[in-house]
């Protein structure tokens, strides 16, 4: 069961700032969720092998051909700004 001042912490780990408001509203909707995990623990899952995915499917990836790529010059005509064979950005602070 998680209390009050356990949901403090949970809200200083993720930086968000909770009101009394917040805690007394989501304290107990966190407990609920828990409490189906709960529920799902009860499940009889002996014999049951494990699923990775709902769908029969197995690597839907395409092969890893190498093509052309662009050349450097192709690269850069699309670039709105370039300096010395770079693209130049703005900078960032």
């Amino acid at each position: 069961m998680i209390g009050k001042k356990d949901l403090e912490h949970i809200g200083w780990l993720a930086r968000i700032e909770l009101s009394d408001e917040d805690k007394e509203k989501y304290t107990p909707k966190l407990n609920s969720v828990l409490d189906y995990f709960s529920e799902l623990d009860k499940a009889e899952t002996e014999g049951v092998e494990p699923t990775y995915h709902v769908l029969p499917m197995s690597n839907v990836f395409r092969e890893d051909v190498p093509t052309a790529s662009l050349s450097q010059e192709e690269a850069l005509s699309n670039a709105p700004k370039n300096q010395h064979g770079f693209i130049k950005a703005p900078r960032m602070m």
